[in-house]
């Protein structure tokens, strides 16, 4: 008898935010104790998240109903004595948390993300599963990239790795359909929101198509598109062939923010090569209980952070100046945090499990982000190899010869090295100063790379004298709370703290609008001592604060007046539409 499991998911409480799942495990008449397991993260978003934490009520059956012995070995695993029959496990999951990768259940509807509410057996991700889903009388739709049964609302994975990767929607979502290239797209939008779907077909058709010609091809024979739309909210996670993305409902009547929410869709839907098939060794076939480490997430995200807005750049909804905005967006996110001097982009996609996702209040001390890190580097990858051929080629054809060989071909993870020596064979283009600076701590001249096609990075603040504690402030209760101090500033050294409230600066009381500290700062030069009187839980002091010249960054990237034609030219085909 071939093993597989049959999942049903009920839900007689969606208003208390509990999915009931019934797992009928078959075949496994030979052993003497089953192990359940679920996964404690979610691929694509790298930090452990404890998803059993959820699980409640766990019990198994033999098929005739005897009670089976169960109980947990592990914070993610329960062992049932096996009596030499099928087993039926029955378990609740609380889904009540709302983000792009974490299930969330209210009376109007059910995202589920699969990683945190189904279990498989240990030892068997490759069982084929089936999932049946009995809605609630006054739920009508699923969306989902999950393949359906001829079963009404049934579905099939040939594996747990394509059914971990197969968020499912349930309710009453706005459903619609358009074709891109010969393949079928779903959209499904949750939520109220001011959208209008023959604007956002065509838009986003443009997108798709965009991608497919950088690519090369399409693997899927279908896509879906899941958005959840909030008062507040953005982000987005990639799937195998589909995505679940997070707007506020009133971003698609702005033409900044819609902008914006088709950039999340160029991203994520790039992401459908770049990571989810283009991938280093280390994601994938994954292991669903630890970390996976690699150095390449400034490839993989840095590199689509890169394509999502050059992808909108070349359908022509930026114009080169918005997009040059965008670009410089990067640049200065990364070099307003000391952080860059300490941690390469290698390193920061290293420690993704410990820091992206819990940040602190040093987090810009320690840490850069490899999502803009990855992004610069990317540009000056695309920037050199278009200088050093004349335009015969790009990283899009590194991208496209890297999906063929390693995942067409070889179907296989790569190293970075293999990834450069690919890039290097494929452009003719020594790229080694790049791929070293990714992994090191020292900076690029990036004006070394957008001078070949004739654009300039401007420090707007260079020169200037401006003045600083070194600190960022929030007003609560109209009370001005330090929330980050600078490494190396003159807060920095007289012992300032996070959650320090600042009261009064050289006998001046301060204020919410900030009105007193602008005055003092315009009249304090380099090395000035500031007396800062403060309140420190509940006890106030006074400290010596040196005010020091700021380092802050204001780049923008403008066209160099004075390049060569031949040089202008590379940059216009750097930044045309449509390629």
């Amino acid at each position: 008898m071939h093993s597989s499991i049959h999942f049903t998911l009920s839900f007689s409480e969606p208003q208390a935010h509990y999915v009931e799942v019934q797992m009928h495990v078959k075949g496994f008449s030979s052993v003497d104790h089953l192990d359940i397991k679920m996964p404690v993260w979610a691929p694509g978003s790298y930090l452990i998240r404890e998803y059993p934490k959820n699980v409640e009520r766990f019990s198994a059956t033999s098929l005739n109903g005897q009670d089976l012995a169960a109980y947990k070995t592990s914070k993610n695993t329960w062992r049932i004595e096996h009596q030499g029959t099928d087993v039926v496990i029955k378990y609740a999951v609380y889904a009540f948390e709302t983000s792009v990768r974490t299930s969330h259940i209210d009376y109007s509807h059910a995202f589920l993300s699969p990683v945190g509410v189904f279990m498989y057996v240990d030892g068997h991700l490759d069982l084929p599963t089936k999932v049946a889903i009995e809605m609630p009388n006054h739920w009508r739709k699923v969306s989902t990239g999950l393949e359906p049964t001829n079963n009404t609302n049934e579905y099939n994975a040939v594996n747990f790795d394509i059914l971990y990767d197969s968020p499912i929607e349930i309710g009453n979502q706005d459903i619609w359909s358009f074709e891109v290239d010969g393949i079928p797209h779903e959209f499904a939008m949750v939520g109220t929101a001011d959208y209008d779907k023959e604007q956002l077909t065509e838009d986003i058709t443009k997108i798709i198509s965009e991608e497919n010609r950088i690519w090369g091809s399409n693997p899927n024979s279908h896509y879906t598109f899941i958005t959840h739309n909030y008062q507040s909210s953005t982000g987005g996670l990639e799937h195998l062939n589909s995505t679940v993305l997070a707007a506020s409902r009133f971003a698609y009547s702005q033409p900044s923010t819609y902008k914006n929410y088709l950039s999340l869709v160029a991203h994520e839907y790039f992401h459908l090569w770049n990571v989810k098939r283009l991938r280093p060794k280390a994601l994938g076939p994954f292991d669903y209980e630890q970390e996976n480490y690699t150095t390449a997430l400034w490839i993989m995200e840095g590199f689509t952070a890169y394509y999502d807005n050059l992808i909108i750049r070349r359908c022509g909804f930026f114009d080169e100046k918005e997009y040059l905005q965008q670009l410089a967006i990067d640049f200065n996110t990364v070099y307003n945090r000391p952080g860059y001097k300490l941690q390469s982009a290698a390193m920061s996609s290293f420690d993704t499990w410990i820091k992206q996702y819990r940040p602190d209040e040093n987090s810009q001390n320690t840490s850069i982000s490899y999502y803009n890190k990855g992004a610069m580097l990317a540009a000056a990858l695309d920037i050199k190899i278009i200088a050093e051929t004349q335009a015969k080629h790009r990283l899009d054809d590194v991208l496209k010869a890297a999906y063929q060989q390693f995942y067409i071909i070889e179907n296989r993870g790569f190293e970075e090295d293999e990834f450069q020596e690919l890039a290097q064979n494929i452009t003719g283009v020594d790229l080694n100063d790049i791929f070293l600076a990714a992994h090191g701590i020292y900076e690029l001249d990036y004006n070394f790379y957008f001078n070949k096609v004739g654009y300039q990075l401007v420090d707007h603040n260079a020169g200037q004298q401006n003045v600083t504690l070194g600190v960022k402030t929030v007003i609560s209760d109209n009370r001005i709370i330090v929330k980050h101090v600078d490494r190396n500033s003159g807060a920095w050294v007289a012992g300032l703290n996070v959650e320090d409230e600042l009261i009064a600066v050289n006998g001046y009381r301060l204020e919410s609008q900030g009105k007193a500290m602008d005055y003092i700062l315009s009249k304090a030069k380099d090395g000035d001592q500031l007396t800062v009187l403060i309140a420190r839980d509940g006890l106030i002091s006074t400290l010596e604060v040196p005010v020091h010249l700021s380092d802050k960054k204001a780049y923008s990237i403008e066209i160099t007046p004075d390049a060569e034609a031949q040089t202008a030219a590379l940059g216009k085909i750097w930044l045309s539409k449509n390629g």
